[in-house]
């Protein structure tokens, strides 16, 4: 293959990337950007609607980490056939600025799969999906419109390959009748920031969660209902929520009446800031109902610190290690079980093999190599077609 290993022009084109309206919607996606960009250039396009927007239209450029940025800000309107009209206009706009791309790789099925299609349709340019959202997961299909799940399904048929981030999401994707060509591909953790610290751990317990605190997905009441009950076992109990809006959840917490030094809130912190609070901790744990990845889990096992996960996300599809447990989903009696038990019986990890073990499948390494294989093929298929 003569492409092997030449670097190429990628263009991402991103329903959800950080933006002035929405900071962190999508980081991850910036991530697998800027992973990407180490190898291949790469610019990204995505349009989000301001409500704020004194004109029609606005677009903003800028260059992070090697990877050119536009997006388009567009006056916000309640009228969905102009609203697509001024979405359309704006990708042309943007799209004509953008040169030589030779491969799209799309974010999300919907909306911006459509225009991933319509360039294959009318430029014969190849596109791969990445997908993470959680709305094609089995529990929350029945919300999928009629419309919506015959457009997804035309994109991934037309689809060089579809990326689903996990293969519990594959596998529900395919239950949707969503048939494509499926290579699972998973989310980068920064192993360079999220690495074991040698330091020992203060006098308080501290156990960390991370979400952006959505009660019906990442059951933060059954996670504050366990975090009361703890705090009358455990001497010198820490409980660290980041990432949300304390306010979200402050009336469970006045119903609970917790002592004054159980619970910390610190808000959305930088990927740096997240591993120094991560390092501090001795178990960091994830209680969702559901999830399509979940990457804050291996961001702790990255940094040396065992993790309770519910049977949700990326963790239970790897191979057991006596670093991560996995637990039923709500099941808040086994939760604080678990917790007791590490707290009374602190296990002996091996933190450099923890470390290893999040490096070998999902650093920036790994995942460049596996975008850069899916892109090469792509476009020799493309090209011999």
């Amino acid at each position: 293959m003569k492409l092997l290993n030449k670097k190429l022009n990628i263009l991402f084109l991103c329903s959800w990337y950080p933006s002035k309206i929405s900071p962190t919607n999508g980081d991850f996606i910036q991530r697998h950007a800027e992973t990407v960009a180490l190898r291949h250039n790469v610019t990204v396009l995505h349009i989000i609607t301001d409500e704020n927007l004194k004109t029609n239209k606005e677009i903003e450029y800028t260059k992070i980490n090697e990877v050119e940025v536009y997006i388009g800000y567009l006056k916000k309107t309640n009228n969905p056939l102009l609203k697509w009209k001024r979405y359309f206009l704006m990708f042309k706009e943007l799209t004509f600025n953008i040169k030589d791309f030779q491969l799209i790789h799309a974010n999300i099925l919907y909306p911006f799969g459509i225009f991933a299609w319509y360039l294959k349709m009318t430029k014969n340019i190849p596109y791969i999906i990445s997908e993470h959202w959680t709305g094609f997961l089995r529990e929350n299909s029945h919300k999928l419109s009629f419309f919506k799940k015959i457009i997804v399904k035309i994109i991934c048929k037309k689809a060089n390959f579809v990326c689903p981030v996990s293969e519990k999401l594959k596998e529900d994707m395919i239950f949707l009748g969503l048939n494509a060509n499926y290579q699972v591909v998973g989310n980068v953790v920064d192993t360079s920031i999220f690495y074991p610290s040698e330091e020992k751990k203060g006098s308080r317990f501290q156990v960390v969660h991370v979400s952006n605190f959505n009660d019906v997905q990442k059951n933060i009441t059954g996670l504050l209902k366990t975090a009361k009950k703890l705090e009358t076992k455990i001497e010198n109990f820490n409980f660290c929520f980041i990432g949300g809006d304390e306010k979200k959840i402050e009336t469970i917490i006045k119903k609970l009446s917790f002592k004054n030094e159980t619970l910390k809130f610190l808000g959305h912190l930088s990927q740096k800031e997240l591993a120094l609070e991560l390092k501090k901790a001795n178990l960091c744990i994830s209680f969702s109902n559901y999830e399509t990845f979940s990457i804050v889990p291996l961001e702790a096992i990255s940094c040396g610190i065992s993790v309770i996960s519910t049977n949700t996300g990326i963790l239970p599809e790897l191979p057991q290690e006596d670093f991560f447990i996995i637990i039923p989903i709500a099941d808040e009696e086994v939760l604080y079980n678990t917790v007791l038990e590490i707290y009374n019986n602190p296990p002996t990890l091996n933190i450099e093999e923890m470390h290893h073990f999040v490096e070998n499948k999902f650093s920036k390494k790994a995942i460049l190599s596996a975008f850069s294989d899916l892109y090469y093929k792509a476009i020799y298929h493309n090209d011999t077609n």
